[in-house]
């Protein structure tokens, strides 16, 4: 029997190489992406490329790529102030969390996610959280994904199954499994077309790619390919 999963794909590092993941795993792959009011859309205008991108890697992942959901949360920008929704400085909030942390993002967006792919008969759910090299985000942790994972099945009567290939392992590693999934190809195309920083930055070229260098997500991102390419050699 075929095996079907529905990636949250952003358009950057940790979703496209979630992505590739589900590619090289499952029979049949769709996509889904959300706008909710972030400052800026650059990861969004991704999207598309790197799916074309994909797919000219590999006929196999090019016959498994499927349809491609998008999904307007903009009210979420309203109830939930943060610096990727507001003009509010980068930073850590008084509570310790990042500034960049939107209140019940991920929630939001596994839960719409769910409802896709329930409506499409699709029992797997992928998404590129990690615990390990992260901001911080407690939507993020697999406590939050394997709570969720409840939820929506007792909520929805279904046996979904939420997949977090990049839970537990670094940026380095992330680097080193596109390198495992794609080759050279793949890595060349999350350098050139994938995007992470937080300030939308697309004129400085670095060589694990665009972005400003000194976010949280620049850093994470910069500091993974270093130890990435130490390895290497």
């Amino acid at each position: 029997m075929a095996e079907n999963a529905l990636v949250l794909f952003s358009g950057g590092q940790d979703s496209t190489t979630c992505l590739a993941w589900a590619l090289s795993r499952y029979d049949h792959v769709e996509t889904v992406g959300f706008t909710y009011g972030q400052r800026h859309l650059v990861e969004m205008q991704c999207r598309q490329p790197v799916r074309a991108r994909l797919a000219a890697i590999s006929p196999a992942w090019k016959e498994k790529l499927g349809r491609d959901h998008l999904i307007d949360l903009g009210v979420l920008a309203e109830v939930s102030v943060s610096a990727l929704t507001a003009d509010l400085p980068f930073g850590t909030r008084a509570d310790g969390l990042p500034s960049t942390f939107v209140p019940g993002r991920n929630l939001l967006f596994l839960t719409f996610a769910a409802v896709v792919a329930h409506q499409r008969e699709i029992k797997r759910l992928g998404t590129g959280v990690c615990e390990t090299d992260y901001s911080g985000y407690p939507d993020c942790r697999d406590d939050t994904m394997k709570a969720l994972q409840v939820a929506i099945n007792l909520g929805m009567e279904a046996r979904l199954v939420i997949e977090t290939p990049l839970m537990w392992i670094d940026k380095a590693a992330t680097w080193k499994l596109a390198q495992q999934l794609g080759g050279k190809a793949f890595v060349d195309l999350i350098v050139e077309k994938t995007h992470s920083c937080y300030q939308g930055d697309r004129s400085h070229r670095h060589a694990w790619g665009f972005g400003c260098g000194t976010c949280d997500a620049c850093r994470l991102r910069s500091e993974g390919w270093r130890r990435y390419t130490a390895s290497a050699v």
